[in-house]
Parts: structure tokens; C-alpha cells; sequence
């Protein structure tokens, strides 16, 4: 009973750490960020591929209402898992910094740069007493002086750039799937196809263009670029990767 209540005392306290070194709350908060719908990233050689899982709870909620993908900024996308409140508060921290950006420099802001920002403050948030960690994680996909760039954001506030990278629910079978397919090489549109198929290799009934959102990067146009449900449609298609319609009910 005494290691469980001073287990609790710890829990409690976000800017005191146990005598093994870990802070709790951030452990807790990387947990929320597991209870999350998948986001997936995907760094191909003409740009940035961002995927999510956005299924509605139920078939009465309108599903533009389920935001998993953002625009930061024209040559910036990022995709979440986690709290959906908390991303919000982080994307607009975000865009704020993108705004700031170019009018005191008069150039778009670098996405490692970025990155790093809303990093730092995400962990001014296990510094801080009477605040708790974000219970989100950020993939934030860019174009940075024509080159792809692709960054995950922890709880802890620790940014880690990747080639290809999922975060939320079945983060660990999507990423040997991603492993074992990924190619320095793609093209764009084998990077949808990619990520599509990495979304479908932990969902056995197949995919509806109203319960995912992909959103792409050029690198040669440098500008965000979100597929509508018509595109989605297409490449489920092409992918074999539609799930099946659901029978009419009869008379």
C-alpha cells in the first residue's frame, strides 16, 4: 500500500520526478495518444503524404466534422492523433508561428523551424505546476527550400524527423508494414497509395473516402493540397482497398 500511494503522489505531480526518472503524466499522456484514431506520414521523393483514420463513432455525425489534417501554412500540412481539443490548441500555436514568420522575415518558415517551436512549447507543459502535458501527437509534413520534410512531436516535447512514421492506434503494425514497403523513390502518388494501404493493413473492412482524410505536399509547387472524397474514391479503387456497400435493405 505505501509504494501504491507514493506511486500516487507522483502521479500527481507533473514537475517531480520518480526515483526511477520518469515523469507519469507525460507516460499518461503518450497513452491518450495511443487511444487515438492512426495519422500516417510519408516522405517520398516530390513530397509529403499525410493519411488519417477520421471513421465518425456514428453513422449520425457529419464526418467534415472529424478534423485529423490541418493546413499550417500554403507549403505546410499536419495530421494528429490524440486529443483532438489539444491538437487544435497546437495547430493554431502553429499557424500563429508560420504567420509571424513571414511577415517579419518576409519568407515562408522552415518546417524544422516549426517543428521546434511547438516543441519547445510542448514541454514548457511538463516543466509548468498546475498545467498538464498535450495528450496529442503531430505529424508536421513540409516543403523547406524544395525539399520534403517530415517531423514527429512527442508529449515529452522531443521532435524526431522520419522518411515515414504513424502515430496513434496500431502505431507498431503500421510502421513494419511501412518498413517492409516503403522507397526512398515514390512519387507522390505511390505515397497515397502507400499510405492507403498501410491504413487498410490494420482495418479488415476495407476503407470509405468519408472515413479517411490524405492530404499531399508538392515539392515542386510547394502547396498543401487536400483530396477530396472523388480522389479518395479513385485511388481506394484503383487499390482495391474500397470496402464493400452495404446491401439495400428490403421491402
Amino acid at each position: 500500500m505505501q509504494g501504491q500511494a507514493q506511486q500516487q503522489a507522483y502521479d500527481r505531480g507533473i514537475t517531480i520526478f520518480s526515483p526511477d526518472g520518469r515523469l507519469y503524466q507525460v507516460e499518461y499522456a503518450r497513452e491518450a495518444v495511443k487511444r487515438g484514431t492512426a495519422s500516417i506520414g510519408i516522405r517520398t521523393a516530390d513530397g509529403v503524404v499525410l493519411a488519417a483514420d477520421k471513421r465518425s463513432r456514428s453513422p449520425l455525425m457529419e464526418p467534415s466534422s472529424v478534423e485529423k489534417i490541418h493546413k499550417a501554412d500554403d507549403h505546410v500540412g499536419i495530421a494528429s492523433a490524440g486529443h483532438v481539443a489539444d491538437a487544435r490548441q497546437l495547430i493554431d500555436f502553429a499557424r500563429r508561428g508560420a504567420q509571424v514568420n513571414r511577415l517579419r522575415y518576409g519568407e515562408p518558415i522552415g518546417i524544422e523551424t516549426l517543428t521546434k517551436e511547438i516543441t519547445d512549447h510542448i514541454q514548457q507543459y511538463t516543466q509548468v505546476g498546475g498545467a498538464r502535458p498535450f495528450g496529442v501527437a503531430l505529424l508536421i509534413g513540409g516543403v523547406e527550400n524544395g525539399e520534403p520534410r517530415l517531423y514527429e512531436t512527442d508529449p515529452s516535447g522531443t521532435p524526431y524527423e522520419w522518411k515515414a512514421v504513424s502515430i496513434g492506434s496500431d502505431r507498431g503494425e503500421i510502421r513494419d508494414f511501412l518498413e517492409e514497403n516503403y522507397r526512398e523513390d515514390m512519387d507522390l502518388d505511390a505515397g497515397v497509395g502507400l499510405a492507403l494501404r498501410s491504413l487498410a493493413a490494420v482495418n479488415d473492412e476495407g476503407l470509405s473516402p468519408e472515413g479517411i482524410g490524405v492530404a499531399t505536399i508538392d515539392a515542386e509547387t510547394e502547396q498543401f493540397d487536400e483530396l477530396t472524397a472523388d480522389d479518395l474514391e479513385g485511388y481506394l479503387t484503383e487499390h482495391d482497398l474500397l470496402e464493400p456497400a452495404d446491401d439495400e435493405p428490403g421491402e
